[in-house]
């Protein structure tokens, strides 16, 4: 008798060399086919499991951004408008800077929620 290796797999049990040589019971209540379809039923399980998760998660998504919407309100500006516009670059400024700069003006409406803003001077900025 020489030495058999053995290969260990996460939740399955190694058969010994003797088992196989004397028929222990546990291979002897082996059956290939349920051991087949016990398989193809816990993968359909696992497929049915995952499908649940993504529906619950996609559920989770959309409660969530209604929740965050709910007290937004949609702003449209005209031309004229006065605005304040977030700093696009804080380099050389403490954190008690406010985040906001400006006052603007509505110059042109190009389609809603994007404008072209003016400074005080009339100058147009290329970056709005």
């Amino acid at each position: 008798m020489g030495f058999t290796p053995f290969f260990l797999v996460y939740g399955a049990k190694a058969i010994l060399s003797t088992d196989l040589e004397y028929g222990s019971l546990r291979l002897q209540a082996y059956n290939e086919q349920s051991n087949h379809t016990a398989r193809e039923d816990t993968l359909d399980q696992l497929e049915e499991a995952q499908d649940v998760a993504l529906l619950y998660s996609a559920k989770y998504q959309q409660a969530l951004r209604c929740y965050q919407a709910w007290r937004i309100r949609s702003r449209d500006l005209k031309v004229g408008d006065l605005v304040l516009r977030l700093r696009q670059s804080n380099r050389g400024r403490h954190k008690l800077t406010p985040p906001w700069e400006g006052s603007y003006i509505v110059v042109q409406v190009l389609k809603p929620g994007t404008y072209k803003l003016a400074n005080e001077k009339g100058k147009i900025l290329t970056n709005t």
